[in-house]
């Protein structure tokens, strides 16, 4: 009789300790969420990069029912508009989530300078075999050994040049000319190709070309040359797509592992979906904006694939130089894309 009393009183013991630790432990997890997450980015609030961040916090605050609300924050404010800190900071947990370019994630990650290879994709078929196969899969898992879990991929998209002194048609039209860059791998290509290539924080560019401190830059179309009006402080435009830079929306692994895997599972498909809108806006905008740029009054070159090649030749040292660097097998796996037509 008493091992049944024994038991039974065991048996309600846990009953009740389940009982009691469910709603504690959906207390528990309410509690650990933050009342506010912060995404940066570095470009200004009418961008692409800006309307898809916010789609995302928008989604993520519909989908938890209020419960993970994500504030953005643009102009990379959060790190003093230093871009390139965004990501570290995210990695270490400062930040929350972090909306950047590959490009500006290359001082923390050398590997990324892959995607900024001069000439490596001939189009958007290309970039998007490219990030949705082994290739995006393998920068995954490289900025997951860095502590950022990449939840999707955007688009900055193909890098165009600007500049106020004169049309650019050929390398030698380049010679002497002061051209803003982000990263060492974009001095050594506008070097190789004849410019004299000066690093600069993007938020003081505008600045720095209406000053006429530099000639011109290289930027998207779509995603930065018309939303952040470098039309106004430059006359000339080559359409070369000489270099694609991707975006993505990371989170760094202390946030990350903060959050229960149903809201996980939240968040990486609201990242999917707004990455997605984010890539088609920016297209868009890029197919109209050659024509909105001569309304403004550029001067816009159009080369043909053959008025490309010097450009390409030019460049062939740089793409050795960095293809060497960042590693053949990752290389590999981009041209792989590229050919697999």
């Amino acid at each position: 009789m008493k091992r049944w009393v024994s038991l039974l009183a065991g048996v309600l013991s846990v009953v009740l300790f389940i009982a009691l630790l469910s709603p504690a432990a959906a207390d528990a997890a309410a509690a650990a969420l933050k009342a506010e997450y912060r995404l940066t980015h570095n470009t200004a609030d009418t961008t692409t990069w800006h309307k898809g961040a916010v789609r995302f916090a928008e989604l993520v605050r519909e989908r938890t029912g209020g419960k993970v609300n994500i504030r953005v924050y643009p102009n990379a404010i959060l790190t003093g508009g230093d871009q390139m800190r965004q990501a570290d900071m995210a990695a270490r947990g400062v930040i929350d989530f972090v909306l950047t370019s590959t490009l500006n994630i290359t001082p923390l990650i050398p590997q990324f300078a892959v995607v900024s290879l001069p000439y490596l994709f001939n189009g958007y078929a290309d970039v998007d075999r490219a990030f949705s196969g082994p290739a995006g899969k393998r920068l995954d898992e490289i900025m997951a050994r860095y502590g950022l879990v990449n939840l999707a991929w955007g688009e900055n998209g193909f890098r165009e040049l600007t500049n106020s002194v004169r049309p650019i048609r050929t390398p030698a039209d380049l010679k002497g000319l002061k051209i803003r860059v982000a990263v060492p791998i974009q001095v050594d290509i506008l070097n190789a190709l004849g410019a004299n290539a000066i690093q600069m924080q993007w938020g003081e560019v505008y600045t720095a070309l209406q000053q006429k401190v530099i000639d011109g830059q290289e930027n998207p179309i779509g995603a930065v040359i018309i939303p952040q009006r470098v039309y106004e402080v430059q006359k000339y435009m080559t359409v070369w797509h000489y270099s694609y830079d991707a975006l993505f929306l990371a989170v760094g692994k202390p946030t990350w592992d903060s959050f229960p895997p149903d809201i996980q599972q939240v968040i990486r498909q609201a990242a999917k979906e707004a990455m997605q809108y984010q890539v088609e806006i920016s297209r868009q905008d890029t197919a109209s904006g050659v024509d909105f740029l001569r309304k403004q009054g550029m001067e816009v070159y159009e080369p043909t694939p053959a008025e490309i090649q010097p450009f390409r030749d030019a460049a062939k040292p740089a793409f050795d130089k960095w293809a060497a660097r960042v590693g053949p097998d990752l290389v590999a796996l981009f041209e792989q894309a590229r050919e697999a037509r």
